[in-house]
């Protein structure tokens, strides 16, 4: 997907404006980097929604920042990341 498909679904989604900073830096850091997030961030990037999700995702890997990354070993992270906030969500809380 090219940079400018993904830039188009940022600005439609409203993709930045759906989670508050330190949640994005959690987020960044367990998909860039290694980190976890908590579960209050994990709710929010669901809500922000797989869409906008993988368009941040891809357009970050845009960046001359992150060159050096391997893009498909991101993907994979990203794919994981997403599909452990769905598990976490979507799992009972233990009973008080």
């Amino acid at each position: 997907m090219a940079t400018k498909e993904n830039d188009q679904i940022i600005k439609e989604n409203n993709c930045e404006t759906k989670m508050c900073l330190p949640c994005v830096l959690e987020a960044f850091t367990s998909i860039f980097a290694t980190g976890r997030i908590s579960n209050k961030c994990c709710g929010e990037l669901v809500v922000l929604g797989k869409v906008c999700h993988k368009a941040l995702v891809k357009r970050t890997l845009k960046n001359p920042l992150f060159k050096d990354l391997s893009p498909a070993t991101i993907i994979v992270k990203s794919i994981q990341t997403w599909n452990n906030f769905l598990a976490l969500i979507d799992s009972p809380s233990p009973s008080a």
